[in-house]
């Protein structure tokens, strides 16, 4: 089976003295048939990276953020309803108050 990993440029030469082996059509590092990869296990990639692998710790619960300050990418992602029937790159008096571009009662002189 082949697994994927992560190995940093500067970390190459000791990835490859394991048994690493480079693919240069996908531009990763990669292990196939080992059944012992923890020699590799700092080099396993995140589950973001589309390869399964370990639940990575809890961080300590911080200060909330509201939804609105924040853009969410990812499995996080939740999708607001439109205020109103405007184009996104136009930004009407109903959808001020929470689009991303400046209002355009705002402008920059030229």
């Amino acid at each position: 089976m082949r697994t994927n990993l992560k190995v940093p440029f500067a970390e190459k030469d000791e990835a490859k003295k394991l048994g690493a082996r480079w693919d240069a059509a996908r531009k990763l590092w990669y292990v196939e048939g080992k059944a012992d990869l923890t020699p590799f296990a700092r080099w396993s990639p995140s589950p973001h990276d589309g390869a399964a692998a370990a639940p990575a710790p809890a961080k300590a619960a911080g200060r909330k953020m509201e939804a609105s300050s924040l853009v969410i990418v990812g499995s996080g992602y939740r999708a607001c309803p439109p205020v109103c029937e405007c184009p996104p790159w136009e930004v009407c008096s109903r959808c001020e108050g929470v689009s991303f571009s400046a209002p355009a009662s705002a402008k920059a002189p030229v």
